[in-house]
């Protein structure tokens, strides 16, 4: 069976491109890139180059990009290091009720240290209004944290507006841009974000390999303690393999954004249009125009979105129910709570998220398959009589 993967928001395959820059370094090129020996300098080297394929991906310098575990550290790093290197001037947080969980549970751990964070909704679409986070920001708000795009139903939000307004007053700007890279183009400046996260494995990179952007001049602590990587401010011997894997995936994502961009939209739009046509009761979540190219967020009304899921994968086709880091849960996405949707409508939702190697012919396939699976299970549904 030749399987169809529409689930590229929870990970995509390495690049062959990226495992042959990783391999020299998993094998021959081993030093300690804190070596000063020949074969230590070589693995520095290494890591210098790919510091600059980073920031060439998102418009910064090389001395601001620092190499993490993946978009959850960083997240928890911009939020934390902010937070404690602020302490003096505030307390006080503003972030948004649709954030991935790394973000959620870092601003929820916050609040049991004496931090007062501000939740923001976002909108029946998706987005969130400009005006209620300059609503929320007060003398003593010292970080704003807005997602570039969310995980789950794919919305952009006005991310260079919201960077803007935080810089207007003064105030710290971090976006997590994991389901942004590769998808969209990056653009620290334009977006005036102070810090900013990615994870390589989002964009053909390899897993458990991520990035925290940090503006020259923006007050942080570490997060990890130890020795003087990453200029004494992430402990830790670097993983020089991953690392080279990372600036690879970031060199090659950043050359085709638009002309990929352009295919997935135009393939995104023939599942979205397609489903919508040929089945009823269903809704797409999240705004038609501002969402990532590559995302079709759907509820099925009077069925699980489980159970569409498992007969999707019977029937060789990987999509996903929401959020893989919520995978097993029995909570409703609390992203769909907040755009509306009631817990039964949000249980019956499926994510559905191409890449550059989807074709038309699985979109086909996928189109032709997904209405006789809806009809067997609402027939069997309760819920649908």
């Amino acid at each position: 069976m030749n399987r169809i993967y529409l689930d590229n928001a929870a990970t995509t395959p390495l690049s062959p491109e990226v495992l042959k820059a990783m391999m020299p370094f998993l094998m021959g090129h081993y030093g300690n890139a804190s070596s000063i020996h020949d074969t230590g300098r070589d693995a520095r080297r290494a890591i210098d180059e790919a510091r600059k394929q980073v920031a060439g991906f998102i418009g910064a310098k090389p001395n601001e990009v620092y190499f993490t575990s993946g978009g959850t550290e960083s997240d928890n790093w911009a939020l934390k290091g902010v937070a404690y290197a602020n302490r003096n001037k505030g307390n006080h947080i503003i972030t948004s009720a649709i954030e991935h969980p790394a973000v959620l549970e870092t601003a929820k751990w916050l609040e049991t240290q004496g931090f007062g964070v501000t939740y923001l909704p976002a909108g029946a679409n998706g987005i969130l209004s400009l005006e209620d986070v300059e609503k929320a920001i007060t003398n003593r708000t010292i970080l704003i944290s807005i997602m570039a795009a969310n995980n789950e139903i794919g919305t952009l939000q006005p991310v260079a507006a919201i960077g803007a307004l935080a810089r207007a007053h003064k105030i710290p700007f971090h976006t997590d841009a994991v389901q942004a890279a590769g998808a969209i183009r990056i653009d620290v400046n334009a977006w005036q974000a102070d810090l900013l996260s990615l994870s390589g494995h989002k964009f053909h990179g390899p897993k458990g390999m991520g990035v925290l952007y940090v503006r020259s001049g923006t007050r942080m602590m570490p997060l990890l303690h130890g020795g003087a990587q990453e200029r004494n401010r992430r402990a830790g011997t670097e993983n020089v393999a991953g690392i080279v894997g990372l600036g690879q995936a970031a060199q090659n994502a950043g050359m085709f954004i638009e002309e990929n961009a352009e295919k997935i939209t135009r393939l995104r739009n023939r599942l979205i249009d397609g489903i919508l046509s040929t089945i009823s009761h269903v809704r797409l979540n999240g705004d038609r125009g501002s969402r990532l190219p590559n995302n079709a967020n759907l509820s099925f009304r009077y069925i699980e979105g489980e159970a569409l899921l498992l007969h999707l994968d019977l029937n060789g086709i990987a999509a996903s129910s929401g959020s893989a880091c919520a995978s097993g849960s029995l909570e409703p996405s609390h992203v769909l709570l907040s755009i509306g949707l009631d817990a039964e409508d949000a249980h019956s939702s499926l994510r559905f998220t191409l890449s550059e190697a989807t074709t038309e012919d699985e979109i086909n396939t996928v189109l032709a398959l997904l209405p006789g699976i809806v009809d067997k299970l609402r027939a069997m549904s309760p819920l649908a009589s």
